[in-house]
């Protein structure tokens, strides 16, 4: 087995850490909230409030399935428009109240089904693009299994952006780019090393700020590893005069 494929075969594992225990993880008391106010709830993306280390803060997620019902649940993991306007309801408050906001994204991207189209997935996408650029308050995401396309960027416009060592963040699948390119999907990990989809990678290249390892932690050492990044990365953001924190997220993202 290649290295690209072990770290692709991690990304996706289904025993991986989802969104919803890196959020009961890291609080002292997570309350998840439920729906966008506009169509129904989304079970692809989780959200709610909670304190860490005694500071209160707001987590978003997209939430794989463990089996085939939970699957089913959470749609793969992959969000209909109602998902990303509910993440963005919550982020919004979250400004509101003042409370920073933290997203774990895994998700192989946005749900392209019909219903999804006719209820504006991709203008859902967009408004929290927008929307979260200009956030008045510190946002970290976290890429922790799969990170593509928009879907995965819906929630990953922020201060900081990291990767779990074992993920990988992508404007497609290596499948998909593998059907584009050659029209042979069975040539994905031949494309997986053409698009540098892990986090060294990526982390090189100046798209991520920071890779989190993972070598030899249990579930419960990676999430208080993750807690503690967190807790000392806010402490710093939350120093930075509103001005320049949002101008250093512009620039952030203008680079590319």
């Amino acid at each position: 087995m290649t290295k690209i494929t072990r770290i692709i075969k991690e990304a996706r594992d289904q025993a991986r850490l989802t969104a919803l225990d890196f959020a009961q993880g890291i609080c002292e008391n997570f309350i998840e909230l439920h729906g966008d106010r506009s169509f129904q709830d989304d079970g692809a993306v989780i959200g709610g409030i909670g304190t860490l280390d005694g500071q209160p803060i707001t987590v978003v997620g997209i939430q794989k399935g463990r089996n085939l019902q939970d699957n089913l649940q959470r749609n793969f993991g992959q969000p209909h428009p109602e998902g990303y306007r509910k993440a963005l309801r919550l982020m919004k408050q979250a400004e509101k109240f003042g409370r920073p906001v933290v997203t774990f994204i895994n998700t192989a991207g946005a749900y392209p089904g019909v219903g999804a189209e006719e209820r504006g997935q991709g203008e859902a996408i967009a408004r929290n693009l927008l929307e979260m650029s200009d956030l008045k308050m510190p946002i970290i995401a976290i890429i922790i299994g799969e990170g593509g396309s928009g879907g995965a960027l819906a929630l990953a416009v922020a201060d900081k952006v990291w990767m779990l060592e074992n993920s990988i963040y992508a404007v497609l699948s290596p499948e998909g780019f593998a059907s584009i390119l050659w029209k042979d999907g069975s040539r994905a990990m031949e494309a997986a090393e053409l698009m540098k989809i892990t986090s060294h990678e990526l982390l090189d290249m100046g798209v991520v700020d920071k890779v989190i390892p993972e070598a030899g932690l249990s579930n419960q050492d990676l999430l208080y590893a993750v807690k503690q990044e967190i807790v000392a990365e806010l402490a710093n953001l939350s120093q930075l005069p509103l001005e320049q924190l949002l101008e250093a997220r512009y620039q952030r993202f203008r680079k590319y």
